[in-house]
């Protein structure tokens, strides 16, 4: 096993938590300015980039590297609430879409400006061009190194022609 310096344990501590309490910012003030979480951000988001604001179950899952069953619950949710749809796929009779609603469109749009205020006061305006364009670097090699979806398709190539809210998470 090899080591691992303090000074490294230190800089994963720090890296770790400040994500958790980044995203547990983001949520909570999601909750408060719109009424939703952050996964239904991150769902309805994915949604909207997506060619005819619609992905299948299983796209879903791997553009929010969830498993199946979570996508599954939280569409049922949110159906529930009118900000998605489920439609059957005309060419595979197992297979669903999951659809972003008109009502989900709206408080998305709606969401997105206070969302993207916040990321960018608790995120981008902590760094220099500089540090930005490392930890862009680095993000990316830990994307290629656990070999995830996302990480092999650009996000650029994945977006609908609609022009989407200007937030990546």
């Amino acid at each position: 096993m090899s080591e691992v310096s303090e000074q490294d344990w230190e800089l994963w501590r720090d890296y770790f938590r400040g994500g958790r309490e980044l995203v547990a910012a983001l949520d909570k003030r999601l909750q408060g300015d719109a009424g939703i979480s952050h996964p239904e951000y991150l769902l309805m988001l994915s949604l909207w980039e997506a060619a005819e604001h619609s992905l299948r179950t299983g796209e879903l899952a791997e553009e929010l590297s969830w498993e199946k069953s979570r996508v599954s619950h939280q569409v049922a949710r949110m159906e529930a609430r009118g900000l998605v749809e489920r439609r059957e796929c005309e060419t595979d009779a197992r297979g669903v879409w999951v659809v972003l609603t008109a009502d989900g469109s709206r408080l998305l749009l709606r969401a997105t400006r206070d969302h993207t205020d916040a990321i960018r006061a608790w995120f981008f305006d902590l760094m220099s061009d500089d540090e930005k364009r490392v930890l862009g670097a680095v993000a990316q090699r830990m994307r290629e190194n656990l070999g995830t979806v996302c990480a092999s398709v650009p996000l650029r190539r994945r977006r609908s022609q609609a022009t989407p809210p200007k937030v990546c998470a």
